[in-house]
């Protein structure tokens, strides 16, 4: 059986910085212009719940890990998903740091620029 169709497209933007990252990411195969697309889908399938937000309800350290926002929309698997990310507690870091390849970073906050 064929997989289902895998294509987003990915926004990074930091505060105060004049440009945002664009990418289009395909999956099986991998492709489209993210510059390590094989590596964005392996932790796009690592992840558990990849475009669930946090928790209502959920306790979260109160650390801010910087002014990076994501948006994530497309086709994942067949299904039509939509979902923003930040840095703005420990939860929504811990959400960050689980698809920062993704997002084109090595790490969630260092040279997520």
């Amino acid at each position: 059986m064929a997989e289902q169709p895998t294509e987003l497209r990915v926004s990074v933007r930091t505060e105060g910085r004049p440009t945002v990252r664009m990418y289009t990411l395909r999956c099986d195969p991998a492709g489209g212009d993210h510059p390590d697309p094989g590596g964005a889908c392996a932790a796009l399938d690592r992840a558990a719940r990849a475009f669930a937000p946090v928790p209502k309800g959920q306790l979260c350290t109160q650390v801010y890990g910087g002014p990076q926002t994501a948006t994530i929309e497309g086709t994942w698997r067949g299904k039509l998903v939509s979902a923003t990310f930040d840095r703005t507690d420990g939860c929504e870091i811990a959400r960050w740091d689980s698809l920062a390849a993704v997002f084109g970073t090595a790490t969630g906050g260092a040279g997520a620029t």
